[in-house]
């Protein structure tokens, strides 16, 4: 798994998500103009993600052409559903693509804490024999997760987990870990067997608002992958769920 994506994806996410937010904030309908200058976005940008939203049911068009979130329009509906639900079926779709067992984390308080896994008999999740919060330098999940704190972030949670060797892989120097997690521009992180032998997994980061968190597969180690199917299905399901965990409802 070679390919490199760019930090485009990754960026398309992050307007996305800067732009609901405007949306949300406003607390009324706003133009496109007006949700361009409190995203901090350049109008261009706005008027190419403002249809894409508003087709994939996040922002609802009023028939004056402002925008509003489409639970806050009449007829949305009220109440948030809890994070597993929102998000299951998208992960589901993720495995059913991918051929492979999905998983989404999120960083809580300091600890990389699993959300869901979606699997099956055809594709089964990895055995969680050691905690994701005590291993995460080990796995693909992790990775994600700690390439995209900031230094202090970083700091604090090493000061707290100790890189313990698990499979003959892991990486159990702090400066061979650094240089991996920065060394490389694209999104998508892996570990091959770094957490238990016989399983590679692979990850992108996802988030809620701005709280960081990882999408992931994992699949046997000798089953053959396309780089390109992996990385793009993984970014396109980042894209989606990130929206899921940001809007309400």
């Amino acid at each position: 798994m070679a390919d490199h994506a760019g930090p485009e994806p990754v960026a398309a996410v992050r307007r996305a998500l800067r732009l609901l937010e405007a949306a949300g904030a406003h607390g009324h309908e706003a133009t496109a103009q007006q949700l361009a200058r409190e995203a901090g976005l350049p109008p261009a940008a706005v008027d190419e993600l403002l249809p894409m939203l508003v087709g994939d049911g996040y922002l609802k068009e009023l028939e004056d052409h402002t925008f509003v979130l489409a639970d806050t329009a009449p007829g949305g509906a009220p109440g948030a559903q809890p994070v597993p639900v929102r998000v299951r079926p998208a992960l589901a779709a993720l495995r059913n693509d991918l051929g492979a067992a999905a998983y989404l984390t999120l960083y809580v308080d300091g600890e990389i804490r699993v959300v869901e896994i979606v699997d099956s008999a055809r594709t089964p999740r990895v055995d969680l024999w050691v905690g994701l919060d005590e291993a995460g330098h080990a796995t693909a999940l992790g990775k994600s997760v700690l390439r995209e704190l900031d230094e202090e972030a970083r700091a604090d949670y090493f000061s707290r987990h100790d890189l313990t060797g698990l499979t003959p892989r892991t990486i159990t120097h702090k400066d061979e870990l650094f240089e991996q997690l920065d060394g490389s521009r694209a999104p998508v992180v892996m570990d091959r067997e770094e957490y238990v032998r016989g399983t590679t997994c692979v990850a992108v980061p996802v988030y809620r608002g701005e709280q960081v968190g990882s999408l992931g597969i994992s699949f046997r180690s000798d089953r053959m992958y396309r780089t390109s199917q992996v990385r793009e299905g993984l970014l396109s399901a980042a894209v989606h769920i990130s929206r899921k965990l940001t809007l309400p409802g």
